[in-house]
């Protein structure tokens, strides 16, 4: 024990000698000055940080494998070769310690001085961290990487001293040496090969290796590959000063097993990278949330799968660039997907430029094609068609993904795009999520139910009923017959008739708001016609077709029963504005007002959407959800539609404001009537009529006037805009689902939300969003900027400021705005226009009593009632504003993030989630890489972070100066005290 402690303290002892040895000169201080100021430099303007408007680290990482590469090339050069050109290396072989304590020492020693390099650039991650939402997890990962790629370079830097008495020689050696094992993982070479050959090239790369772990994610795997490059090096340094020692010695047997040992040694550090490479689960996720790793909700409905899954990847050999790099990315993660899924779950790769049966299957089965790429090389620039595809299939259903479905891209601040996988987990398990659902939807709808459940009807006497309705109710019983059959015990049916039960009447009034209905005003008898789905403690109810056909009937009545049965896929009807006319339609132009493709396509790949305009006075019966975005002037009938949708217990989600605002060359705004506003207060929701603005915003792309001599210069510049309000950390409601995970949202030209608390007292109120309380409101409808007379803000400031909600939600009973009136759905006769038109049509052998009779009859039976109170089931989401999520906004707002901004479509498919109770995907649709920006800041703040961190960098600098200082004092001291005993 004692024999191991002294040799513990001699390599040590070696090791504070090497240490001191580097501040005794100025290659210290050279190598951490340099180092700083080449990170800083590359970080703040190779980078550009600010420009690139993401709170990570990456600028940081990406150039430290080639930055070590020189730096630690440069620190190592003098270890060995200047004891060899000095004649000190003889003396230290021939001394009492061993070269393994020698080379040990030297290592720990550099190893130490790059250690504290990187502390010198801890400022970094802290004042990021101050401006925006830093995930630790990958800084962490890429200081653990960037110490063991310092400690394999070390390694390699000291061998290559030792084999040299010339310095500058074994800085080229390091270099060539280091560089070459960083080549072989580098996109130059791997671009150059198939996916094969540069998957395997990869694993040899100290780049590639370093670009896993700075994601996020320590891999055994990745941490040995250093450091069996640091064992095989390390054991060379020791073979070759054990040979200087034999230098002119005859070749004995123990210099063979020396040489037999190092073998041994290097190979059994080559195999174990072999043995541990199949091994895929001995790593650890760091990041937030664990974004590479796959979450319990995709485990969740990979555990229900009843048929087999196949998720095939069609990718080329020879892609783009900045693809090739992703495609182990999505194979590690798709093999996951299979280890997860058992046997349930084949995934394959297969590459169609080398099977033409395999082209003629994706393009004929799959509508898959190679996608042209431009792409330019020292020698050439051309086109590279290529697979970057994705096929999900199960039973008889398939979805496709392609390049843009897996990828982000936004601008670099170097010119160079930056591509990234964007959310593949998400993109992949909602595949899998919508084609199951699709699938199971063509099977028995009770299978997936857990509990019984009761169809209860309430219904008049056929004796009572309209004759259409006589004939639909006999309809009804045949479909309940049928659902009866395939339900099995799943199904219990009830039939009652109110007008034979005076108590169940009252019942129905006073629980579900049902009153007695009339088909039209030609037939005001009244009757009942309801029908209710009861089971396990929800309560739905089943909508009356407004073409009383049917199989119009018998879909609404699957809809109600999916609505309760796990895994089927919902319905959500849309309502946007019509578009409006073009001034000329013979003339080409854009479509004018507020489109909403962006949002179309987003829904569509996750419920069953249906657009509509209401204009019946009814909801598309099979909807599970109401969505309105911008509502114009809504009619009586339309109001109508939504507010018994609402009594029926369903949710209403309404994004509206009392201004619009029309993006053309300027920007305009105008009053804008909903039609809801009565609507709104009735149920103690009120939007006022002013604009939330805030200092804390996005930036807008606006001309700005700059004076050059005698002339006047328009020039578009980004700049802050408060009508973008940013919303981030308590602004947004950590603990709702719809926005706990969206990181940040921009609400476009918001109004405030006034929630009256005595009528929604008996309700839960949930406030979704607000602004900061620096925030303030206008009425003012200029909404362009002046910045020559606001500087700062652009718009004038007033004295008073606070928070304003700008997204509620509230839940529970309401009553209708239509209770005690009359439905708009039944009309009244018309009259005719004068005695002489009724005179002409008697004249005519028409008698008016006559007539009126038959256009009666032609007339459509319309069967309506007004249900006056809701279910406690319902759900108003209120936004306010008429333009956040539409396509123009959305353009604009992406302009300024350099990226495509997804937050308000995210934020709508969350909402949408939380109201059906599905939110199994609600927890990984958020985890956009570029997702994480930087908080709205002014120039002056840029410039204050930024010299921040060189004062800091400065400052570091200076505290390891005074730590030396003081430390050679002490020895000065120690040695005085030593001289004086003496």
């Amino acid at each position: 024990m004692r024999r191991h402690k002294a040799k513990g303290e001699v390599m040590f002892q070696v090791f504070k000698k090497e240490f001191n040895s580097f501040f005794a000169s100025p290659a210290a201080w050279l190598f951490m000055g340099a180092f700083l100021l080449v990170t800083l430099f590359i970080f703040f303007w190779a980078e550009a940080f600010f420009a690139r408007n993401i709170a990570d680290l990456k600028p940081l990482f990406r150039w430290m494998p080639i930055l070590l590469i020189f730096l630690v090339a440069a620190l190592t050069m003098r270890s060995w070769s200047e004891e060899r050109r000095s004649g000190t290396l003889e003396s230290l072989l021939t001394s009492p310690v061993s070269p393994t304590r020698l080379v040990f020492g030297k290592f720990f020693a550099s190893l130490a001085l790059v250690a504290l390099a990187l502390v010198l650039t801890l400022p970094l991650p802290v004042t990021v961290s101050m401006m925006g939402p830093l995930d630790w997890g990958p800084v962490i990962g890429g200081y653990l990487a960037s110490l063991f790629l310092a400690a394999a370079y070390i390694a390699i830097g000291l061998y290559m001293s030792a084999r040299t008495d010339n310095p500058v020689v074994a800085l080229i050696l390091t270099t060539a040496v280091a560089g070459f094992f960083y080549l072989l993982g580098s996109n130059t070479l791997t671009g150059l090969v198939g996916h094969e050959i540069a998957g395997f090239m990869s694993l040899l790369g100290t780049g590639s290796r370093f670009d896993s772990i700075t994601r996020g994610v320590l891999d055994v795997r990745d941490l040995y590959y250093y450091l069996s490059i640091v064992g095989i090096f390390l054991t060379l340094n020791i073979f070759s000063l054990e040979r200087f020692r034999w230098a002119g010695n005859p070749v004995s047997s123990r210099h063979k097993q020396w040489g037999m040992i190092v073998a041994l040694a290097i190979l059994n550090f080559i195999l174990m990278n072999v043995w541990l490479s199949p091994i895929g689960k001995a790593r650890v996720d760091l990041t937030e949330g664990k974004i590479y790793s796959l979450s319990e909700s995709t485990r969740g409905y990979l555990q229900q799968l009843q048929e087999p899954l196949l998720i095939r990847g069609y990718f080329s050999s020879k892609s783009h660039p900045l693809l090739e790099p992703l495609t182990p990315q999505i194979k590690d993660l798709l093999e996951e997907y299979q280890v997860v899924g058992g046997e349930r779950v084949r995934v394959e790769f297969v590459d169609p430029h080398t099977d033409q049966s395999l082209e003629e299957e994706a393009a004929d089965k799959y509508g898959i094609r190679p996608v042209p790429f431009r792409m330019a090389s020292r020698y050439e620039a051309g086109v590279v068609n290529s697979y970057f595809d994705l096929v999900v299939a199960y039973g008889d259903q398939y979805e496709t993904l392609s390049f843009n479905d897996l990828i982000e891209v936004k601008g670099g601040g170097d010119g160079e795009p930056e591509v990234l996988l964007k959310n593949p987990e998400y993109a992949i398990t909602r595949a899998v999520k919508k084609i199951a659902n699709t699938y199971q939807a063509g099977g028995n709808i009770f299978a997936s139910l857990q509990k019984p459940v009761a169809f209860q009807a309430y219904i008049s006497a056929d004796n009572k009923l309209p004759e259409s309705l006589a004939e639909l109710r006999k309809s009804l019983d045949e479909i309940i017959t049928d659902l009866k059959t395939e339900a099995g015990d799943k199904l219990t049916v009830s039939f009652e008739d109110p007008d034979a039960n005076r108590e169940l009447a009252n019942r129905l009034q006073q629980d579900y708001g049902f009153g007695p209905q009339i088909a039209n005003i030609f037939d005001p008898k009244p009757f009942w016609f309801y029908m209710l789905l009861q089971g396990d403690g929800e309560l739905v109810q089943v909508p009356l077709p407004a073409d009383l056909d049917k199989s119009t009937l018998k879909q609404s009545i699957t809809a109600a029963v999916q609505r309760m049965a796990p895994g089927y896929l919902k319905t959500v009807a849309l309502v946007t504005p019509e578009p409006a006319a073009p001034a000329n339609p013979y003339m080409p132009q854009p479509p004018a007002g507020k489109s909403y493709d962006g949002l179309q396509q987003v829904l569509g790949e996750n419920v069953r959407m249906i657009n509509t305009d209401l204009k019946d006075g009814q909801v598309p019966t099979n909807a599970d959800m109401l969505v309105l975005l911008g509502p114009d002037n809504l009619d009586e009938k339309q109001l109508f539609a939504v507010d018994q949708f609402l009594m029926q217990g369903g949710t209403v989600m309404l994004a509206t404001s009392p201004y619009d605002v029309a993006i053309t060359n300027t920007l305009e705004a105008k009053n804008h009537s909903s039609g809801m506003d009565e609507w709104l207060q009735h149920h103690g929701l009120t939007l006022e009529k002013t604009m939330v603005l805030d200092p804390k915003n996005a930036s807008l792309a606006v001309p700005v006037r700059r004076r050059l001599g005698s002339l006047s210069l328009n020039e578009i510049k980004m700049m802050p805009y408060p009508h973008f309000p940013d919303l981030r950390g308590d602004t947004l409601n950590g603990d709702n689902p719809t926005t706990s995970g969206l990181g940040q949202m921009t609400l476009n030209w918001a109004s405030p939300i006034d929630v009256d608390a005595d009528k929604n007292k008996q309700r839960t109120v949930t406030e979704l969003m607000r602004s900061s309380d620096d925030s303030w409101v206008a009425d003012s409808l200029n909404v362009m900027p002046d910045y020559q007379q606001y500087p700062s803000t652009g718009f004038t400031v007033p004295a008073e400021r606070g928070a304003e909600v700008l997204a509620v939600s509230v839940d529970g009973q309401f009553e209708s705005w239509f209770k005690g009136k009359d439905s708009p759905l039944i009309e009244a006769p018309e009259k005719p226009e004068s005695p002489l038109a009724l005179a002409d049509e008697i004249n005519n052998g028409a008698p008016a009593e006559a007539a009126t009779t038959q256009d009666a009859e032609e007339k459509k039976t319309v069967v309506s009632s007004v249900i006056s109170r809701s279910s406690d089931s319902a759900r108003i989401i209120l936004i306010g504003s008429n333009t956040f999520a539409s396509d123009q906004v959305l353009n604009l707002a992406s302009q300024a993030q350099g990226t495509f901004y997804t937050q308000p479509l995210e934020f709508i498919q969350n909402a949408i989630d939380w109201s059906l109770d599905d939110q199994a995907l609600l927890s990984i649709r958020s985890r956009a890489q570029f997702a994480r920006t930087l908080e709205p800041m002014q120039q002056s703040s840029r410039f204050f972070w930024e010299y921040l961190n060189y004062a800091l960098a400065l400052g570091g600098l200076g505290l390891v100066w005074v730590w030396r200082r003081a430390r050679k004092a002490s020895k000065q001291k120690h040695y005085e005290s030593l001289l004086a005993e003496v």
